[in-house]
């Protein structure tokens, strides 16, 4: 029996807290705390995998989910975006982090399904919860020297994350794509032979009753615009590859990563100014009918669009795209509105320990704007306990930006349409411990 008035309280604050500073035997029994209430409550972390092969199969349209990477200030940023959803209905939304901001922003997965769990517990939101692993990139140059070593990496995170209650993977193999090389099919090898290898992973690894969402990518965000040809050969090489590693009836791809014009973070200028995006709708559009035609994909996937402009985001359901990744617009609220001191001794750090990412041309603001991610982990228990005028001004922000993107993006009201596809199965699991996956195979190691 769950008592609802409880969850709301600063009971979950102390809860959470000590999901992300305890120690120990502590933080296990509260993270594992969490997920149990979780359980019992009906937020559970699922996949998103069902709802977008219904997309792909024209059983739903007319929205496109965002995909919120929650990086600073992770529980009120969180509890920002769940107080949306309540008000607005919505189910159809992620939230995530990726590869490289597990690292810097120092959130492992376990401890960031805990604080996502204790955000939506303590605002009411109830039904399934995506979690994503965004961009589980395989680095070109690493790869270069240790090809096995890299790939293995990856699929190691990936088991971390399942474990965790991640249970959509975006597998980022794209930095692999060669355009030197004569054909497409050739150029794409590379990445689709490699995303097989990732996804055969994590399908072998996946919890029963799950089937984990997979993302593919054909295009570098803030390289050359992807193309329909592009497209087909990725997912030509990837589902011929598929099926003759592992059969007929293995499990693909749910949607499908693209570049458009965008780039992660958007471009400052020299005076801290973002430079206008020339983002190409008509190929999104088209990418993402031919995904959802001759591959019954959710679509295209846009990443790199928080730092757009307003009147963008209504366009993205529009052309049917399928899902938009949001994160360093976020971030740039959150240092807005930070006390000067704090940002302060943030930059100062940055000056010593970021100093080798400056190029010469740098301004000030420039650098900043770049490397100021890097902050977010060696800060964390100081931003959380910034003084709480400042988070309610921050809640009133993020409040007003999340219902506007909401709103844009037509996912007001899918809560119904979630749960009509989407099944969560209860999956307990004893303190200290994770989600029960499967056993990795004997070559887990090995990139093929």
């Amino acid at each position: 029996m769950v008592n609802e008035a409880v969850l709301q309280t600063d009971a979950m604050d102390e809860l959470v807290r000590e999901a992300v500073f305890g120690q120990g035997q502590t933080k296990d029994h509260a993270q594992w705390l969490l997920w149990e209430i979780g359980q019992a409550a009906g937020v559970r972390p699922s996949s998103i995998h069902d709802l977008y092969l219904a997309r792909g199969r024209g059983k739903t349209h007319g929205f496109t989910v965002p995909a919120i990477n929650v990086r600073g200030m992770a529980y009120d940023t969180a509890r920002a975006v769940f107080r949306t959803a309540v008000k607005q209905k919505a189910g159809a939304f992620i939230v995530e982090i990726a590869r490289s901001e597990i690292a810097y922003t120092d959130q492992r997965p376990r401890e960031y399904v805990a604080v996502m769990l204790a955000a939506a517990l303590r605002e009411g939101f109830r039904g399934p919860l995506f979690v994503q692993g965004d961009h589980f990139q395989v680095n070109a140059k690493k790869f270069a020297v240790d090809r096995r070593g890299e790939v293995a990496a990856v699929k190691q995170l990936a088991q971390e994350a399942i474990a965790a209650g991640f249970f959509n993977i975006d597998v980022d193999t794209s930095t692999l794509v060669d355009i030197s090389l004569a054909t497409l099919d050739e150029q794409q090898r590379l990445n689709y032979q490699t995303a097989v290898d990732i996804a055969r992973y994590i399908r072998e690894i996946e919890p029963d009753g799950i089937t984990i969402s997979v993302g593919g990518e054909i295009g570098e965000v803030g390289a050359s615009n992807s193309t329909v040809p592009e497209l087909r050969a990725y997912m030509d090489g990837f589902n011929a590859t598929l099926k003759e590693r592992t059969g007929a009836t293995a499990e693909g791809l749910s949607k499908i990563s693209v570049q458009t014009g965008t780039t992660h973070g958007g471009v400052c200028l020299p005076d801290g100014t973002i430079a206008d995006v020339k983002l190409d709708l008509n190929v999104l559009e088209q990418l993402s009918k031919v995904a959802r035609d001759d591959y019954q994909l959710a679509g295209a996937v846009q990443h790199g669009a928080s730092t757009l402009p307003d009147s963008a985001f209504d366009n993205f359901p529009r052309v049917e795209a399928a899902e938009i990744h949001l994160a360093t617009n976020f971030q740039n609220i959150l240092y807005d509105h930070m006390p000067d001191a704090l940002r302060s001794r943030i930059y100062q750090w940055l000056d010593e320990n970021a100093k080798d990412e400056r190029k010469p041309k740098d301004s000030d603001d420039q650098f900043y704007y770049k490397t100021r991610k890097k902050a977010l982990g060696p800060f964390k228990r100081d931003i959380w306990d910034m003084p709480e005028s400042v988070k309610s001004d921050l809640a009133t922000v993020y409040d007003k930006t999340f219902g506007f993107l909401f709103e844009q993006l037509r996912v007001s009201n899918t809560a119904d349409t979630v749960t009509r596809f989407v099944k969560a199965p209860t999956m307990h699991r004893a303190p200290g411990a994770p989600v029960a996956v499967h056993a990795a195979p004997d070559d887990a190691e090995a990139g093929e």
